[in-house]
Protein backbone atom coordinates (compact mmCIF):
# COMPACT_ATOMS: atom_id res chain seq x y z
CA UNK A 1 0.00 0.00 0.00
CA UNK A 2 1.76 3.53 -0.98
CA UNK A 3 1.68 6.40 1.69
CA UNK A 4 0.84 9.50 1.03
CA UNK A 5 3.99 12.21 2.45
CA UNK A 6 2.89 14.88 4.82
CA UNK A 7 2.90 18.29 2.96
CA UNK A 8 5.91 20.89 4.01
CA UNK A 9 5.76 22.79 7.21
CA UNK A 10 4.69 25.72 5.56
CA UNK A 11 2.01 23.87 3.79
CA UNK A 12 1.49 22.07 7.62
CA UNK A 13 1.27 25.67 8.87
CA UNK A 14 -1.79 27.03 6.66
CA UNK A 15 -3.31 24.10 7.06
CA UNK A 16 -3.68 24.19 10.73
CA UNK A 17 -3.93 28.25 10.46
CA UNK A 18 -7.28 26.98 8.48
CA UNK A 19 -8.18 24.19 10.67
CA UNK A 20 -8.66 26.88 13.55
CA UNK A 21 -10.75 28.83 11.25
CA UNK A 22 -13.62 25.55 10.87
CA UNK A 23 -16.22 27.00 13.15
CA UNK A 24 -16.25 30.04 11.25
CA UNK A 25 -17.55 27.84 7.89
CA UNK A 26 -20.48 25.32 7.35
CA UNK A 27 -19.44 21.86 6.67
CA UNK A 28 -20.26 21.83 3.46
CA UNK A 29 -17.11 24.17 2.86
CA UNK A 30 -14.75 21.39 3.61
CA UNK A 31 -13.95 19.61 0.59
CA UNK A 32 -13.92 15.99 0.30
CA UNK A 33 -10.46 15.77 -0.50
CA UNK A 34 -9.20 17.12 2.62
CA UNK A 35 -11.45 14.79 4.62
CA UNK A 36 -9.87 11.99 2.87
CA UNK A 37 -6.69 13.38 3.45
CA UNK A 38 -6.91 13.33 7.61
CA UNK A 39 -8.87 10.08 7.39
CA UNK A 40 -5.66 8.35 6.00
CA UNK A 41 -3.60 10.07 8.25
CA UNK A 42 -5.23 8.52 11.20
CA UNK A 43 -6.07 4.96 9.88
CA UNK A 44 -2.39 5.03 7.75
CA UNK A 45 -0.15 7.46 9.86
CA UNK A 46 3.00 7.79 8.29
CA UNK A 47 4.90 11.21 9.76
CA UNK A 48 4.67 12.39 13.51
CA UNK A 49 2.20 15.25 12.57
CA UNK A 50 -0.23 12.89 10.94
CA UNK A 51 -2.07 11.58 14.46
CA UNK A 52 -1.71 15.06 16.09
CA UNK A 53 -2.97 17.10 13.07
CA UNK A 54 -6.09 14.56 13.07
CA UNK A 55 -7.30 14.55 16.01
CA UNK A 56 -7.23 18.60 15.52
CA UNK A 57 -9.31 18.37 12.14
CA UNK A 58 -11.99 16.02 13.45
CA UNK A 59 -12.27 17.70 16.51
CA UNK A 60 -13.49 20.72 14.99
CA UNK A 61 -15.57 19.07 12.41
CA UNK A 62 -17.29 17.31 14.73
CA UNK A 63 -18.14 20.39 16.72
CA UNK A 64 -19.31 21.53 13.40
CA UNK A 65 -21.27 18.56 12.51
CA UNK A 66 -23.30 18.36 15.61
CA UNK A 67 -23.98 22.42 15.64
CA UNK A 68 -25.85 21.94 11.86
CA UNK A 69 -27.48 18.89 13.31
CA UNK A 70 -25.72 16.50 10.98
CA UNK A 71 -25.61 13.04 13.86
CA UNK A 72 -23.90 10.47 10.90
CA UNK A 73 -20.94 13.12 9.78
CA UNK A 74 -20.68 13.06 13.86
CA UNK A 75 -20.48 10.15 14.46
CA UNK A 76 -17.67 8.90 11.73
CA UNK A 77 -15.96 11.74 13.34
CA UNK A 78 -16.14 10.50 16.74
CA UNK A 79 -14.71 7.27 15.89
CA UNK A 80 -12.09 8.21 13.83
CA UNK A 81 -11.05 10.37 17.08
CA UNK A 82 -11.07 7.24 19.07
CA UNK A 83 -9.11 5.03 16.47
CA UNK A 84 -6.36 8.30 16.86
CA UNK A 85 -6.51 8.92 20.60
CA UNK A 86 -5.95 4.70 20.77
CA UNK A 87 -2.78 5.10 18.67
CA UNK A 88 -1.45 7.53 20.40
CA UNK A 89 -2.09 6.06 23.81
CA UNK A 90 -5.09 7.79 25.08
CA UNK A 91 -7.29 4.74 25.93
CA UNK A 92 -9.61 6.95 28.25
CA UNK A 93 -10.67 9.75 25.21
CA UNK A 94 -10.71 6.69 22.95
CA UNK A 95 -13.31 5.11 24.99
CA UNK A 96 -15.48 8.43 25.53
CA UNK A 97 -15.91 9.01 21.83
CA UNK A 98 -16.69 5.57 21.22
CA UNK A 99 -19.38 6.04 24.05
CA UNK A 100 -20.52 9.81 23.00
CA UNK A 101 -20.68 7.91 19.48
CA UNK A 102 -23.09 5.01 20.73
CA UNK A 103 -25.38 7.59 22.75
CA UNK A 104 -25.58 9.96 19.26
CA UNK A 105 -26.95 6.58 17.58
CA UNK A 106 -29.30 5.82 20.26
CA UNK A 107 -30.81 9.12 20.32
CA UNK A 108 -32.01 8.76 16.20
CA UNK A 109 -35.35 7.27 15.34
CA UNK A 110 -33.52 5.45 12.63
CA UNK A 111 -30.41 3.82 15.09
CA UNK A 112 -31.55 0.76 14.47
CA UNK A 113 -30.42 0.90 11.01
CA UNK A 114 -26.73 1.95 11.60
CA UNK A 115 -25.73 -1.93 11.44
CA UNK A 116 -22.25 -0.95 10.21
CA UNK A 117 -21.68 2.19 12.46
CA UNK A 118 -22.29 -0.03 15.36
CA UNK A 119 -20.03 -3.23 14.34
CA UNK A 120 -17.43 -0.59 14.20
CA UNK A 121 -17.92 1.30 17.32
CA UNK A 122 -18.23 -2.06 19.26
CA UNK A 123 -14.98 -3.03 17.38
CA UNK A 124 -13.02 -0.29 18.51
CA UNK A 125 -14.24 -0.03 22.23
CA UNK A 126 -13.01 -3.95 22.46
CA UNK A 127 -10.17 -2.76 21.48
CA UNK A 128 -9.92 -0.51 24.09
CA UNK A 129 -11.00 -2.67 26.71
CA UNK A 130 -8.15 -4.82 25.79
CA UNK A 131 -5.36 -2.51 25.98
CA UNK A 132 -6.60 -1.44 29.55
CA UNK A 133 -6.75 -5.01 30.55
CA UNK A 134 -10.51 -5.32 31.06
CA UNK A 135 -10.57 -8.63 29.53
CA UNK A 136 -14.08 -9.33 30.35
CA UNK A 137 -15.93 -6.63 28.66
CA UNK A 138 -13.91 -6.74 26.09
CA UNK A 139 -15.18 -10.44 25.46
CA UNK A 140 -18.84 -8.59 26.17
CA UNK A 141 -18.31 -6.44 23.23
CA UNK A 142 -17.21 -8.24 20.69
CA UNK A 143 -20.14 -10.48 21.35
CA UNK A 144 -22.30 -7.98 20.64
CA UNK A 145 -20.43 -6.84 17.64
CA UNK A 146 -20.97 -10.41 16.27
CA UNK A 147 -24.24 -10.70 17.23
CA UNK A 148 -25.36 -7.61 14.49
CA UNK A 149 -22.02 -8.23 11.60
CA UNK A 150 -23.78 -9.42 8.77
CA UNK A 151 -20.51 -9.22 6.64
CA UNK A 152 -17.75 -11.45 6.70
CA UNK A 153 -14.66 -9.20 6.66
CA UNK A 154 -16.23 -7.76 9.60
CA UNK A 155 -16.46 -10.68 11.39
CA UNK A 156 -13.24 -11.39 10.17
CA UNK A 157 -11.51 -9.08 11.69
CA UNK A 158 -14.19 -8.85 15.39
CA UNK A 159 -13.16 -12.68 15.50
CA UNK A 160 -9.74 -12.27 15.21
CA UNK A 161 -9.96 -9.73 17.77
CA UNK A 162 -11.56 -11.77 19.95
CA UNK A 163 -8.77 -14.50 19.83
CA UNK A 164 -6.27 -11.74 20.24
CA UNK A 165 -8.29 -12.01 24.23
CA UNK A 166 -7.72 -15.54 24.90
CA UNK A 167 -3.84 -15.23 23.55
CA UNK A 168 -3.00 -12.39 25.85
CA UNK A 169 -4.87 -14.81 28.94
CA UNK A 170 -2.52 -17.47 27.30
CA UNK A 171 -6.12 -19.99 26.91
CA UNK A 172 -4.52 -20.87 23.89
CA UNK A 173 -6.72 -23.31 22.45
CA UNK A 174 -9.05 -21.08 22.60
CA UNK A 175 -7.32 -18.63 20.23
CA UNK A 176 -6.90 -21.76 18.48
CA UNK A 177 -10.20 -23.00 17.71
CA UNK A 178 -11.15 -19.14 16.32
CA UNK A 179 -7.62 -18.72 14.22
CA UNK A 180 -8.37 -22.23 12.53
CA UNK A 181 -12.29 -21.46 11.91
CA UNK A 182 -11.16 -17.99 9.85
CA UNK A 183 -8.22 -19.88 8.31
CA UNK A 184 -10.34 -22.57 6.55
CA UNK A 185 -12.78 -18.82 5.78
CA UNK A 186 -9.13 -17.49 4.49
CA UNK A 187 -10.47 -18.47 0.81
CA UNK A 188 -13.51 -16.27 0.62
CA UNK A 189 -11.52 -12.90 1.93
CA UNK A 190 -10.11 -10.49 -0.93
CA UNK A 191 -8.27 -8.83 1.37
CA UNK A 192 -4.96 -9.35 1.50
CA UNK A 193 -4.17 -7.68 4.75
CA UNK A 194 -6.97 -9.61 6.73
CA UNK A 195 -5.45 -13.08 5.09
CA UNK A 196 -2.20 -12.14 6.41
CA UNK A 197 -3.82 -11.60 10.18
CA UNK A 198 -5.47 -14.64 10.20
CA UNK A 199 -2.57 -16.62 8.85
CA UNK A 200 0.38 -14.55 11.20
CA UNK A 201 -2.18 -15.37 14.38
CA UNK A 202 -2.87 -18.62 13.28
CA UNK A 203 0.89 -19.14 13.12
CA UNK A 204 1.86 -17.35 16.98
CA UNK A 205 -0.81 -19.56 18.57
CA UNK A 206 0.80 -23.12 16.71
CA UNK A 207 4.17 -21.48 18.09
CA UNK A 208 2.90 -21.54 21.62
CA UNK A 209 1.43 -24.94 21.23
CA UNK A 210 4.70 -26.42 19.47
CA UNK A 211 3.39 -27.34 16.71
CA UNK A 212 5.32 -27.66 13.88
CA UNK A 213 3.31 -25.67 11.38
CA UNK A 214 4.03 -23.22 12.90
CA UNK A 215 6.85 -21.22 11.82
CA UNK A 216 5.93 -21.59 8.04
CA UNK A 217 2.73 -19.57 8.52
CA UNK A 218 4.62 -16.76 10.53
CA UNK A 219 7.20 -16.73 7.27
CA UNK A 220 4.21 -16.78 5.05
CA UNK A 221 2.19 -14.18 6.75
CA UNK A 222 5.28 -11.94 6.84
CA UNK A 223 6.25 -12.26 2.87
CA UNK A 224 2.52 -11.21 2.23
CA UNK A 225 2.75 -8.14 4.27
CA UNK A 226 6.61 -7.41 2.58
CA UNK A 227 4.67 -7.38 -0.46
CA UNK A 228 1.53 -4.99 0.74
CA UNK A 229 4.07 -2.60 2.28
CA UNK A 230 1.65 -3.07 5.76
CA UNK A 231 3.54 -1.48 8.20
CA UNK A 232 1.33 -2.44 10.82
CA UNK A 233 1.14 -5.86 9.45
CA UNK A 234 4.98 -6.06 9.41
CA UNK A 235 5.33 -4.74 13.04
CA UNK A 236 3.32 -7.53 14.25
CA UNK A 237 5.16 -10.09 12.17
CA UNK A 238 8.28 -9.14 13.18
CA UNK A 239 7.12 -9.02 17.22
CA UNK A 240 5.69 -12.60 16.96
CA UNK A 241 8.68 -14.13 14.87
CA UNK A 242 10.81 -12.46 17.95
CA UNK A 243 9.02 -13.98 20.18
CA UNK A 244 9.15 -17.34 18.50
CA UNK A 245 12.65 -17.51 18.27
CA UNK A 246 13.35 -16.20 22.39
CA UNK A 247 11.15 -19.25 22.67
CA UNK A 248 13.69 -21.50 21.04
CA UNK A 249 16.54 -19.90 23.26
CA UNK A 250 17.50 -18.35 19.70
CA UNK A 251 18.76 -14.89 20.90
CA UNK A 252 20.18 -13.68 18.49
CA UNK A 253 17.70 -14.07 15.79
CA UNK A 254 15.07 -13.11 18.46
CA UNK A 255 16.98 -9.80 19.09
CA UNK A 256 16.95 -9.13 15.17
CA UNK A 257 13.26 -9.22 15.02
CA UNK A 258 12.60 -7.27 17.64
CA UNK A 259 14.82 -4.22 16.55
CA UNK A 260 12.98 -4.40 13.22
CA UNK A 261 9.77 -4.21 14.88
CA UNK A 262 10.95 -1.21 16.97
CA UNK A 263 12.24 -0.01 13.79
CA UNK A 264 8.43 -0.26 12.77
CA UNK A 265 6.92 1.20 15.35
CA UNK A 266 9.37 4.30 14.69
CA UNK A 267 7.81 4.43 10.86
CA UNK A 268 4.25 4.07 12.37
CA UNK A 269 4.06 6.24 14.96
CA UNK A 270 2.58 4.57 17.58
CA UNK A 271 3.79 4.95 21.43
CA UNK A 272 2.31 1.71 22.45
CA UNK A 273 3.88 -0.38 19.65
CA UNK A 274 7.34 1.32 20.54
CA UNK A 275 6.53 0.15 24.30
CA UNK A 276 5.60 -3.22 22.92
CA UNK A 277 9.17 -3.32 20.91
CA UNK A 278 11.60 -1.65 23.87
CA UNK A 279 9.90 -4.32 26.03
CA UNK A 280 10.78 -7.05 23.72
CA UNK A 281 14.15 -6.04 23.88
CA UNK A 282 14.37 -6.05 27.29
CA UNK A 283 12.97 -9.25 28.07
CA UNK A 284 16.11 -10.69 26.62
CA UNK A 285 18.37 -8.59 28.16
CA UNK A 286 20.16 -10.61 30.96
CA UNK A 287 20.82 -7.81 33.44
CA UNK A 288 19.01 -8.93 36.53
CA UNK A 289 17.81 -5.17 37.72
CA UNK A 290 16.17 -4.63 34.11
CA UNK A 291 14.35 -7.40 34.84
CA UNK A 292 13.22 -6.34 38.28
CA UNK A 293 12.44 -3.32 37.26
CA UNK A 294 10.09 -4.64 34.58
CA UNK A 295 7.95 -6.75 36.84
CA UNK A 296 7.66 -3.79 39.07
CA UNK A 297 7.25 -1.21 36.70
CA UNK A 298 3.98 -3.57 35.21
CA UNK A 299 2.75 -4.08 38.36
CA UNK A 300 2.85 -0.75 39.23
CA UNK A 301 0.83 0.20 35.70
CA UNK A 302 -1.50 -2.63 36.26
CA UNK A 303 -3.19 -1.45 39.55
CA UNK A 304 -2.81 1.92 38.17
CA UNK A 305 -5.02 0.91 35.17
CA UNK A 306 -7.10 -1.28 37.75
CA UNK A 307 -8.13 1.79 39.62
CA UNK A 308 -8.75 4.98 37.07
CA UNK A 309 -10.48 2.58 34.53
CA UNK A 310 -13.49 4.13 34.00
CA UNK A 311 -15.60 2.30 32.40
CA UNK A 312 -17.37 4.24 30.01
CA UNK A 313 -19.51 2.28 28.13
CA UNK A 314 -20.92 0.73 31.29
CA UNK A 315 -21.92 4.27 32.02
CA UNK A 316 -23.68 3.69 28.78
CA UNK A 317 -25.61 0.66 29.60
CA UNK A 318 -27.05 1.54 32.75
CA UNK A 319 -28.22 4.93 31.49
CA UNK A 320 -30.82 3.08 29.93
CA UNK A 321 -32.00 1.57 33.26
CA UNK A 322 -31.57 5.32 34.89
CA UNK A 323 -33.69 6.84 31.97
CA UNK A 324 -36.41 4.62 33.34
CA UNK A 325 -36.06 6.04 37.27
CA UNK A 326 -35.50 9.46 36.12
CA UNK A 327 -38.91 10.55 36.59
CA UNK A 328 -38.91 9.03 40.45
CA UNK A 329 -35.74 10.39 41.34
CA UNK A 330 -36.13 13.72 40.20
CA UNK A 331 -39.46 13.84 42.45
CA UNK A 332 -37.68 12.39 45.49
CA UNK A 333 -34.83 15.27 44.60
CA UNK A 334 -37.37 17.84 44.85
CA UNK A 335 -38.85 16.52 47.98
CA UNK A 336 -35.20 16.75 48.99
CA UNK A 337 -34.69 19.94 48.53
CA UNK A 338 -37.71 20.34 49.77
CA UNK A 339 -37.06 19.69 53.01
CA UNK A 340 -33.35 21.17 52.88
CA UNK A 341 -34.99 24.24 52.03
CA UNK A 342 -37.91 23.74 55.19
CA UNK A 343 -34.43 23.19 57.52
CA UNK A 344 -32.43 25.94 56.26
CA UNK A 345 -35.32 28.19 57.32
CA UNK A 346 -35.97 27.05 60.28
CA UNK A 347 -32.61 26.93 61.05
CA UNK A 348 -32.19 30.96 59.95
CA UNK A 349 -35.18 31.34 61.75
CA UNK A 350 -33.57 30.05 64.84
CA UNK A 351 -30.35 31.99 64.11
CA UNK A 352 -32.81 35.19 64.12
CA UNK A 353 -34.10 34.25 67.31
CA UNK A 354 -30.81 33.58 69.31
CA UNK A 355 -29.78 36.92 67.91
CA UNK A 356 -32.96 38.84 68.70
CA UNK A 357 -32.65 37.56 72.37
CA UNK A 358 -28.63 38.53 72.78
CA UNK A 359 -30.07 41.78 71.07
CA UNK A 360 -32.60 42.20 73.32
CA UNK A 361 -31.06 41.06 76.23
CA UNK A 362 -28.20 43.68 75.13
CA UNK A 363 -30.76 46.48 74.55
CA UNK A 364 -32.48 45.70 77.98
CA UNK A 365 -29.29 45.88 79.72
CA UNK A 366 -28.05 48.96 77.99
CA UNK A 367 -31.83 50.41 79.20
CA UNK A 368 -31.59 49.12 82.45
CA UNK A 369 -28.15 50.90 83.01
CA UNK A 370 -29.57 54.25 81.12
CA UNK A 371 -32.39 54.21 83.64
CA UNK A 372 -30.41 54.21 86.94
CA UNK A 373 -27.99 56.85 85.44
CA UNK A 374 -31.44 58.73 84.77
CA UNK A 375 -32.37 57.56 88.51
CA UNK A 376 -29.20 58.89 90.15
CA UNK A 377 -29.29 62.21 88.22
CA UNK A 378 -33.07 62.59 89.21
CA UNK A 379 -32.16 61.98 92.95
CA UNK A 380 -29.36 63.55 92.87
CA UNK A 381 -31.57 66.88 91.67
CA UNK A 382 -33.89 66.19 94.21
CA UNK A 383 -31.48 66.05 96.87
CA UNK A 384 -30.05 69.71 95.38
CA UNK A 385 -33.56 71.19 95.02
CA UNK A 386 -35.03 70.00 98.29
CA UNK A 387 -32.67 68.60 100.92
CA UNK A 388 -29.67 71.07 100.38
CA UNK A 389 -31.79 74.13 99.91
CA UNK A 390 -34.28 73.49 102.78
CA UNK A 391 -31.40 72.48 104.90
CA UNK A 392 -29.73 75.67 103.94
CA UNK A 393 -32.56 77.67 104.37
CA UNK A 394 -33.01 76.63 107.83
CA UNK A 395 -29.73 77.30 108.67
CA UNK A 396 -29.51 80.74 106.94
CA UNK A 397 -33.01 81.63 109.97
CA UNK A 398 -31.32 79.99 112.60
CA UNK A 399 -28.31 81.83 112.24
CA UNK A 400 -30.03 84.85 113.02
CA UNK A 401 -31.42 83.25 116.15
CA UNK A 402 -29.13 84.06 119.01
CA UNK A 403 -30.77 81.36 121.17
CA UNK A 404 -29.52 78.44 119.45
CA UNK A 405 -25.98 76.73 119.99
CA UNK A 406 -23.45 77.36 117.45
CA UNK A 407 -22.92 73.11 117.36
CA UNK A 408 -25.73 72.62 115.82
CA UNK A 409 -25.56 75.05 113.42
CA UNK A 410 -22.04 73.07 112.68
CA UNK A 411 -23.70 70.10 112.34
CA UNK A 412 -26.53 70.81 110.15
CA UNK A 413 -23.47 72.79 107.53
CA UNK A 414 -22.12 69.30 107.94
CA UNK A 415 -25.32 67.87 106.87
CA UNK A 416 -25.88 70.37 103.46
CA UNK A 417 -21.99 69.77 102.43
CA UNK A 418 -23.24 66.13 102.54
CA UNK A 419 -26.00 66.65 100.67
CA UNK A 420 -24.58 68.90 98.68
CA UNK A 421 -21.69 66.43 97.49
CA UNK A 422 -23.93 63.68 96.89
CA UNK A 423 -26.09 65.55 94.78
CA UNK A 424 -22.61 66.55 92.95
CA UNK A 425 -21.63 63.17 92.49
CA UNK A 426 -24.79 62.36 90.85
CA UNK A 427 -25.34 64.93 89.24
CA UNK A 428 -26.08 64.95 85.06
CA UNK A 429 -22.72 64.50 83.11
CA UNK A 430 -23.20 66.90 79.51
CA UNK A 431 -21.89 64.19 77.24
CA UNK A 432 -21.87 66.50 74.07
CA UNK A 433 -19.28 68.51 75.17
CA UNK A 434 -15.74 67.52 75.72
CA UNK A 435 -15.43 64.44 77.36
CA UNK A 436 -11.61 64.48 77.88
CA UNK A 437 -11.36 67.50 79.18
CA UNK A 438 -14.95 66.79 81.84
CA UNK A 439 -12.58 64.19 82.58
CA UNK A 440 -10.06 65.90 83.15
CA UNK A 441 -11.58 68.74 85.51
CA UNK A 442 -12.98 65.85 87.45
CA UNK A 443 -9.98 64.41 88.69
CA UNK A 444 -7.94 68.16 89.13
CA UNK A 445 -10.75 69.20 90.92
CA UNK A 446 -9.67 66.65 93.73
CA UNK A 447 -6.21 68.32 93.29
CA UNK A 448 -5.24 70.67 96.59
CA UNK A 449 -2.28 71.38 98.40
CA UNK A 450 -2.11 68.46 100.29
CA UNK A 451 -3.40 66.20 97.36
CA UNK A 452 -0.61 65.85 93.90
CA UNK A 453 -3.20 64.73 90.89
CA UNK A 454 -1.39 63.45 88.02
CA UNK A 455 -2.93 62.34 84.66
CA UNK A 456 -1.07 60.66 81.99
CA UNK A 457 -2.46 59.94 77.99
CA UNK A 458 -5.73 61.09 79.01
CA UNK A 459 -5.82 63.52 75.91
CA UNK A 460 -4.46 61.17 73.90
CA UNK A 461 -7.63 58.55 74.22
CA UNK A 462 -10.09 59.02 71.06
CA UNK A 463 -13.36 59.79 73.54
CA UNK A 464 -15.73 60.28 70.56
CA UNK A 465 -15.44 56.71 69.71
CA UNK A 466 -16.28 55.64 72.94
CA UNK A 467 -19.60 54.26 74.08
CA UNK A 468 -21.89 57.22 76.45
CA UNK A 469 -22.96 54.21 78.41
CA UNK A 470 -19.24 53.91 78.79
CA UNK A 471 -17.76 57.11 79.18
CA UNK A 472 -20.46 57.78 81.81
CA UNK A 473 -19.51 54.83 83.70
CA UNK A 474 -15.88 56.04 83.64
CA UNK A 475 -16.51 59.12 84.93
CA UNK A 476 -18.78 57.51 87.50
CA UNK A 477 -16.18 55.10 88.63
CA UNK A 478 -13.27 57.83 88.48
CA UNK A 479 -15.43 59.70 90.40
CA UNK A 480 -16.25 57.23 92.97
CA UNK A 481 -12.29 56.12 93.23
CA UNK A 482 -11.54 59.87 93.91
CA UNK A 483 -13.83 60.76 96.35
CA UNK A 484 -13.05 57.80 98.52
CA UNK A 485 -9.54 58.79 98.37
CA UNK A 486 -10.35 61.95 99.34
CA UNK A 487 -12.02 60.70 102.37
CA UNK A 488 -10.50 57.80 103.46
CA UNK A 489 -6.87 57.37 101.90
CA UNK A 490 -4.89 60.33 103.00
CA UNK A 491 -3.02 60.00 99.97
CA UNK A 492 -0.59 62.63 98.96
CA UNK A 493 0.14 61.72 95.87
CA UNK A 494 -2.47 60.39 93.07
CA UNK A 495 -1.48 59.09 89.32
CA UNK A 496 -4.50 57.69 86.95
CA UNK A 497 -2.89 56.34 83.21
CA UNK A 498 -5.17 55.99 80.64
CA UNK A 499 -4.41 53.20 77.14
CA UNK A 500 -6.01 52.53 74.50
CA UNK A 501 -6.20 48.56 73.75
CA UNK A 502 -7.81 47.41 71.07
CA UNK A 503 -11.97 48.80 71.10
CA UNK A 504 -11.59 49.05 75.31
CA UNK A 505 -10.19 51.54 77.58
CA UNK A 506 -7.58 50.77 80.19
CA UNK A 507 -6.91 53.17 83.46
CA UNK A 508 -4.54 52.33 85.53
CA UNK A 509 -5.23 54.01 89.10
CA UNK A 510 -2.88 54.50 91.78
CA UNK A 511 -2.14 56.49 95.46
CA UNK A 512 0.32 56.50 97.80
CA UNK A 513 -2.52 56.33 100.66
CA UNK A 514 -2.92 54.37 104.05
CA UNK A 515 -4.37 51.36 102.19
CA UNK A 516 -7.63 49.45 103.07
CA UNK A 517 -8.43 46.32 103.48
CA UNK A 518 -10.22 44.85 100.41
CA UNK A 519 -11.89 41.90 102.39
CA UNK A 520 -14.26 44.37 103.84
CA UNK A 521 -14.52 46.17 100.38
CA UNK A 522 -15.19 49.97 101.80
CA UNK A 523 -18.39 50.68 99.94
CA UNK A 524 -16.37 49.58 96.59
CA UNK A 525 -19.26 46.77 95.74
CA UNK A 526 -21.18 49.71 93.52
CA UNK A 527 -17.96 50.09 91.67
CA UNK A 528 -17.67 46.88 90.57
CA UNK A 529 -21.08 46.56 89.59
CA UNK A 530 -20.93 49.36 87.64
CA UNK A 531 -17.82 48.59 85.53
CA UNK A 532 -19.81 44.43 85.63
CA UNK A 533 -22.77 45.74 83.79
CA UNK A 534 -21.13 47.19 81.00
CA UNK A 535 -19.03 44.04 80.58
CA UNK A 536 -15.65 45.29 81.75
CA UNK A 537 -13.52 44.52 84.58
CA UNK A 538 -11.76 46.35 87.49
CA UNK A 539 -9.50 44.82 89.99
CA UNK A 540 -8.38 46.37 93.29
CA UNK A 541 -4.68 45.90 95.23
CA UNK A 542 -4.73 47.36 98.70
CA UNK A 543 -2.89 46.74 101.76
CA UNK A 544 -2.49 48.56 105.15
CA UNK A 545 -0.20 51.10 104.84
CA UNK A 546 0.97 50.54 101.14
CA UNK A 547 -1.49 52.57 99.21
CA UNK A 548 -4.54 51.79 97.21
CA UNK A 549 -4.46 50.85 93.02
CA UNK A 550 -7.17 49.90 90.38
CA UNK A 551 -7.48 48.75 87.19
CA UNK A 552 -10.38 49.05 85.37
CA UNK A 553 -11.01 47.72 81.41
CA UNK A 554 -14.27 48.89 80.13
Amino acid sequence: MEYKKVPSPNHIFFLFIWVSLLPFYSIAQIPNDTIRYYHNAITNPSEPLDLPSGIQFFTKKKQIDLKTNDTLSAIYDLRLLSIAEFKIGNNFNSENHIVEALDLIQSMTSGDTLINAKVGLYNQLGRIYRASDNFSEAIKTYNKALAIAHKLNDSVVILNNKANIYKDLTEFNNALGIYTLLNDKRSQLNNDNQKSLIIDNLGYIQSKLNLPEAFENLQSALALREKNNDLIGLHASNTHLSEYYLDKKDTTNAIIYAEKALSLSNKINSNSFKLESISKLMDMNKNPLIHEYRKLTDSIAKAKQVAENKNAFLKYNVAEEQKKTQASKLLQEIESRKRLAYQSLAFVIFLILIGSYFIYRNRYRKAKIEEIYKTETRIAKKVHDEVANDVYKLMASLENNSNIDNKLIDEMEKIYTKTRDISRENSAIDLNQDFGIQLNDLLLGYKNGNVNVITRNLSKIPWNTIHELNKTAIYRVLQELMTNMRKHSQATFVTLVFKKVGSKIQINYRDNGVGCDLSKKNGLQHTESRIASLKGTIIFESKQGDGFKASIII
